[in-house]
């Protein structure tokens, strides 16, 4: 009764609207995990916000907070956080104070545990309707609660409390949304068990700063300037950091399973990323077309590998952790407090373009931006001093997104005068007047355009907004977060066990966590202190080789990321000798997921390999059209031959697509292989040959007890697979035999078991195909990595 006539007032607050505009409708709130820690900072202050904001949009609202504490100090612990929220400085207090004291009487406590507390508040919501005669908008929940509880919540919501036909669902989800890949995409599909993409908000709170939610609008808008200059002619490098002085005390459970990279690279920091670098979509408010952009963005970037990223953690760490997870003395995190990652892309815009992400804990300042530093090419005669007094083009030029606090204190947008100066939306964007003493990454302040927001608003209250409204873009949707973790998984899976520079915290980190652009990746541009070291302890780069000899062959072992650096070095030397001896060097290449790895190496890393006089051959192929993402040839051409300069005629795919068919034997595709490769190839004799190992023993496309290929004159045959797709084509062993140099590489322990079986086999191709690899004239070097050899 209270909180319908509380509703019935509400509706009439200033004689602001008509009868007819206050039907729109009645919109239920429910906050669960009301009582918890981001409820109490954040979000009751935004839906405060949203309540002051549309009191007077003709609808209705009621807010249900709920949590699993029983109703009397449940409820005693909300309203001890409702009483204190507090209205913006430009709201009149006495408008504050009965608005106030309107969303204290339109808001409950519920207990919800249980499937019949989740029905009885859909009675509750119900009865309400009715007795008012208020018909339902939509209901909102929120979930600030831990990512475990969701899929029970989720089924309660779907089951009993969803609302009627014709009124609208927005559940919102607070990250984390899984911890890789593989429980992301888990999480997403239990969930969409019970909702529909539309109905759900995935909530990024950096999306809702200001700063952050303006790249998109502020690249539109400003397309007349940016169009000739947001590309890699122009752009050196762009720089999005996040920088704490707290550190993770208190928050130690939560730091252990996620550490810095998830915490904020691979979510606040990476959507920053996309919306710097996507292609600009046509209608920048549309969440469709910006999803589609942002998509498109993550599939053009490099794959990270582990010296993409510099990492640390802040010397206290270990010792919090010890006493809050009760761990012993000698328990040793290898979690990431600090990290640095080089991330590219091959976009054809900006591709050789750097893009530095860093975050870190116990940092020297707090401060958050997104800087675009532009290339100068302007060599200015002028004095320094008569430089200084005028926008000189000699002076660095950077369009910088300022997130808030640091210097400045405020969200911003700045551009360097001598670029352009801005459109800015002057409804939202108030050109601020510029303090002399302030400097911006050395340079006063009065060397930019500086813009603010004309009302600074909490990001929460921003995206809570947005909800209300149904603005899915400002929130992640499935797929955008499978493609994020999708980018991020391997890299995390690659560092989980890597040492971490320690360091002090505050400002006593000096240069300690500079970091440096080298061969490709990241490293410290100064050694670690030996009084910051931890005492010794076997890590993995303390090992070296086991043997020498494998199969009586020499063998290269180490680390899979150090085994592919040997590798893709010792291939570099064997084409510059080639080279100098022949004029050409003829590479067959497999397929599989080990050389891929390879490949990324050689096409980042080595620059100094001979591609020009580099005649690229297939060992084996799938019988699948080229296109295919099964297709050996595509995963040669998306990991390497895109980005190295191999000439058109020296690229020789295998003849699998003939006559709109696929490896069909009338189409003779094995004997022009065949032919091709004795009119090109000297002997039929390969300079170096690469080879993969299978858990059964096989290698190329010869399997064990195959009828073609283990013998005999073809030297081009088709064979089956006992896997998808069965049809291959493949070089036969005598023809590799043929070969100068014969590469094998096996990675992982899923290789553990038919490594050692081989170790212990002789000469026989008919069980296991890669035993009866014995080039005649040439050498056969095995690279097998520590996982496959040790277990």
């Amino acid at each position: 009764k209270m909180l319908g006539r509380v509703l019935w007032t509400v509706l009439f607050v200033g004689a602001l609207q008509s009868l007819a505009k206050a039907s729109q409708g009645h919109i239920s709130v429910v906050l669960l995990g009301a009582t918890g820690d981001l409820a109490k900072k954040y979000l009751w202050q935004g839906l405060f916000q949203l309540y002051m904001d549309q009191v007077s949009s003709g609808h209705s609202f009621t807010f249900h907070g709920a949590a699993l504490t029983a109703l009397e100090p449940g409820q005693r612990l909300m309203f001890d956080v409702l009483k204190k929220l507090s209205c913006p400085p430009d709201e009149a207090p006495n408008r504050c104070a009965v608005l106030k004291d309107q969303f204290l009487k339109l808001s409950q406590y519920h207990q919800l545990r249980t499937a019949e507390n989740y029905t009885a508040l859909n009675r509750e919501i119900e009865a309400l309707l009715r007795q008012e005669g208020l018909k339902e908008a939509g209901r909102i929940f929120y979930f600030s609660v831990p990512p475990f509880a969701y899929t029970e919540i989720a089924r309660h919501i779907n089951s009993s409390c969803r609302p009627p036909p014709g009124a609208w669902l927005r559940v919102v989800l607070e990250k984390p949304f899984g911890h890789d890949l593989q429980s992301a995409q888990q999480l997403a599909a239990e969930l969409t068990g019970f909702f529909r993409e539309e109905e759900m908000y995935r909530v990024d709170h950096y999306l809702g700063k200001q700063a952050v939610a303006h790249i998109l609008p502020f690249r539109d808008q400003n397309q007349r300037f940016l169009d000739p200059i947001w590309n890699r002619h122009h752009v050196e490098r762009v720089e999005i950091v996040l920088k704490e002085t707290v550190d993770a005390k208190g928050r130690t459970s939560f730091y252990e399973q996620y550490g810095v990279i998830r915490d904020v690279l691979q979510n606040h920091l990476t959507e920053a990323l996309m919306f710097l670098i996507m292609e600009l979509p046509a209608n920048v408010s549309r969440a469709e077309e910006v999803l589609q952009h942002k998509l498109q963005s993550f599939q053009s970037l490099w794959g990270l590998e582990k010296n993409s990223a510099v990492l640390g953690q802040y010397q206290a760490y270990a010792s919090q952790v010890q006493e809050e997870l009760q761990q012993a003395q000698d328990y040793v995190s290898t979690t990431p407090t600090f990290a640095g990652v080089l991330i590219r892309s091959d976009s054809l815009r900006w591709e050789g373009v750097p893009f530095l992400l860093t975050s870190g804990k116990a940092l020297d300042e707090r401060v958050g931006y997104a800087r675009v530093l532009f290339k100068n090419r302007a060599y200015c005669t002028q004095s320094e001093t008569l430089r200084d007094a005028g926008h000189s083009q000699c002076k660095a030029k950077q369009i910088i997104f300022y997130f808030g606090h640091g210097a400045l204190n405020t969200p911003a947008v700045l551009v360097s005068r001598n670029l352009f100066r801005p459109i800015m939306p002057k409804d939202s964007w108030k050109e601020a007047v510029a303090q002399s003493d302030l400097h911006v990454f050395g340079q006063p302040l009065s060397d930019y355009y500086v813009y603010s927001p004309v009302k600074e608003r909490d990001a929460y209250s921003v995206l809570i907004s947005n909800i209300y409204h149904g603005r899915k873009d400002f929130f992640i949707t499935t797929e955008n977060l499978l493609a994020s973790w999708g980018f991020w998984t391997p890299l995390l899976d690659s560092i989980s066990h890597q040492p971490l520079r320690l360091y002090p915290g505050g400002v006593e980190n000096q240069h300690l966590l500079d970091f440096e652009m080298v061969s490709g990746g990241l490293a410290f541009t100064l050694e670690e202190p030996e009084e910051l070291l931890n005492p010794p302890r076997q890590m993995p780069t303390d090992y070296k080789a086991i043997q020498s000899k494998y199969r009586q062959s020499p063998l290269v072992s180490a680390w899979s990321e150090d085994l592919i650096s040997q590798l893709a070095s010792h291939m570099e030397e064997a084409a510059v000798r080639s080279v100098a001896r022949s004029g050409q060097f003829h590479l067959a290449l497999s397929g599989g997921s080990s050389p891929a790895i390879l490949f990324q190496r050689l096409a980042r890393h080595h620059y100094a390999f001979p591609w020009k006089h580099t005649h690229i051959w297939l060992v084996d192929e799938r019988c699948v059209p080229l296109t295919d993402s099964e297709s050996n040839f595509f995963s040669l051409h998306s990991h390497l031959l895109q980005s190295v300069r191999v000439p058109y005629f020296n690229i020789h795919p295998m003849p699998v697509h003939l006559n709109r068919r696929l490896c069909v034997e009338e189409d003779r595709g094995t004997e022009l292989y065949a032919k091709d490769i004795v009119a090109l190839v000297a002997n039929a004799s390969f300079d170096l040959v690469l080879l993969g190992v299978g858990t059964d023993g096989h290698t190329a496309s010869l399997f064990p007890r195959s009828e073609n290929g283990l013998e005999g004159a073809p030297t081009v045959v088709l064979t089956e697979s006992p896997v998808k797709p069965h049809q291959r084509m493949s070089l036969s062993l005598p023809l590799i035999n043929k070969a100068r140099q014969v590469f094998v590489l096996v990675l992982g322990k899923g290789k553990h078991d038919i490594t050692t079986l081989l170790s212990r086999v002789g000469h026989e191709p008919r069980k296991w195909p890669i035993s009866g690899v014995s080039p005649g004239s040439g050498q056969l070097v095995w690279y097998v990595d520590y996982e496959a050899l040790l277990g």
